[in-house]
C-alpha cells in the first residue's frame, strides 16, 4: 500500500466499502434508532449474552491475566454464569442498578459480564472517589447493590448491600458449576452502563450507555480487525509487524473509563484476545516489566503515561519488542510527545495512532492513522465508520471547511443521555440525535483538528476536572470569600489543577488542600495555589475572567 496519505485514505475507504457492503459480514443498513435513522451493523449480535456464549469457542485461551489469576475463556463463561445466577437469587433483576467500585481486576470484569447476563445496569464507580462522591453516585443512580474491593468498601454507606470483590465474588463465581446462561429480557436501547463524568455545575453526571451502544462498539472493533487483516498484517498492528495471535492487550486505564471497559474488555472477549490487567496507580517500571513478562502486543495509553515511558531513563533495561501497537487516548497529545515515544519504543514506530472521543460517545469518534499523522501531525483523524462529524456555530448552523466551531457527533454509539437528568440531556443531545460535545475545532479535507476541549475543562493525566465542581467545594470553606479554579500546563500531566482563593482570614494552603481532599478525588485537588485579598476579575455579567489568572 502506498505511504501517501491520499492514497492510503482512498485504499482504506475502498476496503471499508467492500467489508460493509450488501451481503458482507459488516453490512451497514439504516435503522430507526430512538426516532432517528442511523447507519448500523446489520449482522450484529442482539445481546451481550450472545457474545458470552460464543466466547466458549476460544476454550483454554487466556482471556484475563491478573497477577496469579489466569482465567480462560471457558472458565470465564462458567464463572459469569455462576455469579449471574447468584445475583438473581439475591433479587437483582433486569434494569436494576448495581455499582462496581474497585481497582482494575479480573473480578471487576467478571462482575460486569455477570450483571450484563442478568440484564442489570452496571454503575462504573470511580475508584478514586471520596466517601461523599461515592454516596452521591449510589443515591443518584439508585444502586441496590455495590460490588466493592477492600480498599473502597469503607466508602459504601451503611445500609447499602455490598459484596466483597476479594471474597464474595470468587466464591460466587464457583458456587454453581455448569450453570446455564439465561437470556435476559432487555431491549437494545435500554440502559446497560452508567459512567459518571465530572459535572460542569458542581455535580457529576451519569452518562448512560445502552446495550446498542456496547454492541455497536464491539462491531466497530471487529471491523477494524478485519480491515487490518485484509491489509495483510496481523490484526491490530502496523503493516509488516508480526505479533503472536491471539494478541495480548495491556489494560492500564481504569475500568470506569470507556477506554478499558467498552473498548478493551468487551471487544477482546469477542475477538479471543488476552487482556493483561494492571492495577493501581501507574508505575513505569512495574508496567514495563509486565509488558516484557507477558509479551504484550497492544497498549492504549493517555499522554501522561506516554510521557513517563518516553522519558524513562531505565527503559533500555526492558525487552519491549513484543509491543507493536500503541494508541494515545483520552486527552490531546503533541507531535513531539509521539516522536519521543517512537524513539523510546522502536517497535511501535509505524503503529502509533491518535483519536478523539468522549465518555458520551462510547468510543472514538475519529481516529488518525500513522500515515495521516505523518502529513498532519495535529489532526485527530477521520470520523470512524457510522459516525457523522460536523462543526456548528453558536446558533447550531453548519460552518464551512476550515472554519472553527463546536464539534457535533451523531451515531449509534452516542449515549442515551444523562441518568435522571433530562435537562442536561436536552442540552447535550438535539432532538435529531446530534451530540453537542462542547469541544471546539474544525474540519479540513475530512480530518478533524481540535482547538480546545470544553473551554473550562482541565485534563489532568487523562482525567477530566471541571472547575465548577472544585469551586463548589472550596466555596463552602468558611474562610473563602470567592475562588477560581483553572488548569496550568504540566510537562508530566498535561495540566495541573490551580486555584486562586480570595480570603481576608489567615488560612493557609495546607488547610485548604486538606479540606478539598476530604471531599473530592485526589486528582481534583489543586496542586498550585494563590491566596489573595484582591477580588477576582469579572465580566459585566458577573462571570469570573479566568484568562490571565495565575497561581
Amino acid at each position: 500500500m502506498s505511504s501517501s496519505p491520499v492514497a492510503a485514505a482512498a485504499f482504506l475507504a475502498e476496503l471499508r466499502t467492500r467489508l460493509t457492503g450488501p451481503g458482507c459480514e459488516f453490512e451497514l443498513v439504516d435503522e430507526n434508532v430512538r426516532g432517528v435513522r442511523l447507519p448500523v451493523f446489520k449482522n450484529r449480535a442482539r445481546s451481550l449474552t450472545e457474545h458470552l456464549e460464543r466466547s466458549v469457542a476460544y476454550g483454554e485461551r487466556e482471556y484475563l491475566v491478573d497477577g496469579p489469576i489466569r482465567l480462560t475463556f471457558a472458565a470465564h463463561r462458567d464463572a459469569v454464569a455462576s455469579l449471574a445466577a447468584e445475583l438473581r437469587e439475591r433479587g437483582v433483576s433486569p434494569g436494576d442498578r448495581v455499582m462496581i467500585l474497585g481497582a482494575n481486576s479480573a473480578a471487576w470484569v467478571v462482575s460486569y459480564w455477570a450483571l450484563a447476563a442478568v440484564g442489570a445496569v452496571t454503575v462504573a464507580g470511580n475508584a478514586w472517589w471520596t466517601a461523599p462522591e461515592t454516596e452521591y453516585a449510589i443515591q443518584h443512580s439508585g444502586s441496590r447493590l455495590v460490588i466493592a474491593d477492600a480498599r473502597r468498601a469503607p466508602l459504601v454507606p451503611s445500609g447499602v448491600d455490598a459484596l466483597s470483590m476479594e471474597h464474595d465474588v470468587p466464591t460466587l463465581m464457583s458456587s454453581r458449576p455448569g450453570e446455564p446462561l439465561a437470556q435476559p429480557d432487555v431491549a437494545e436501547d435500554e440502559p446497560a452502563v452508567i459512567m459518571y463524568t465530572s459535572g460542569t455545575t458542581g455535580r457529576p453526571k451519569g452518562a448512560t450507555h445502552s446495550h446498542r451502544n456496547l454492541l455497536s462498539v464491539i462491531e466497530y472493533h471487529r471491523l477494524n480487525d478485519a480491515i487490518v487483516a485484509a491489509m495483510g498484517a496481523p490484526m491490530g498492528t502496523a503493516v509488516g509487524a508480526a505479533p503472536p495471535i491471539p494478541r495480548r492487550f495491556l489494560m492500564t486505564m481504569p475500568l470506569f473509563h470507556i477506554a478499558s471497559l467498552h473498548n478493551l474488555a468487551l471487544p477482546r472477549l469477542v475477538s479471543g484476545d488476552t487482556v493483561i490487567v494492571d492495577s493501581g496507580r501507574f508505575d513505569v517500571d512495574r508496567v514495563l516489566a509486565l509488558i516484557e513478562r507477558e509479551r504484550v502486543t497492544n497498549w492504549a495509553i493517555v499522554p501522561t503515561m506516554a510521557h513517563r515511558v518516553a522519558t524513562h531513563n531505565g527503559i533500555d533495561r526492558y525487552d519491549l519488542s513484543s509491543l507493536v501497537a500503541v494508541s494515545v487516548n483520552s486527552a490531546p497529545s503533541s507531535p513531539a510527545l509521539k516522536s519521543r515515544l517512537r524513539a523510546a519504543v522502536p517497535s511501535v514506530q509505524q503503529s502509533i495512532v491518535d483519536s478523539y472521543g468522549l465518555t458520551e460517545s462510547s468510543t472514538a469518534a475519529t481516529v488518525a492513522t500513522p500515515v495521516e499523522l505523518e502529513d498532519h501531525p495535529l489532526t485527530v483523524g477521520h470520523p470512524i465508520v457510522t459516525v457523522d462529524v460536523t462543526i456548528r456555530d453558536a446558533h447550531g448552523n453548519a460552518v464551512d471547511d476550515g472554519v472553527d466551531g463546536e464539534v457535533w457527533l451523531r451515531s449509534a454509539f452516542v449515549m442515551l443521555g444523562y441518568w435522571n437528568d433530562p435537562d442536561a440531556t436536552a442540552r447535550a443531545i438535539t432532538p435529531d440525535g446530534w451530540l453537542r460535545t462542547g469541544d471546539l475545532g474544525c474540519m479540513r479535507d475530512g480530518l478533524l483538528f481540535l482547538n480546545t476541549r470544553r473551554s473550562d475543562l482541565i485534563l489532568r493525566g487523562g482525567e477530566n476536572v471541571y472547575p465548577a465542581e472544585v469551586e463548589a467545594v472550596l466555596g463552602e470553606h468558611p474562610s473563602v470569600s470567592e475562588c477560581a479554579v483553572f488548569g496550568v500546563a504540566s510537562t508530566d500531566l498535561g495540566q495541573e489543577v490551580a486555584a486562586v482563593v480570595v480570603t481576608s482570614d489567615a488560612v493557609d494552603v495546607d488547610e485548604l488542600r486538606t479540606y478539598v481532599a476530604a471531599q473530592l478525588a485526589y486528582y481534583k485537588v489543586p496542586s498550585r495555589w494563590r491566596i489573595t485579598a484582591e477580588p477576582l476579575p469579572r465580566t459585566a455579567t458577573g462571570k469570573v475572567i479566568r484568562a490571565g489568572l495565575s497561581a
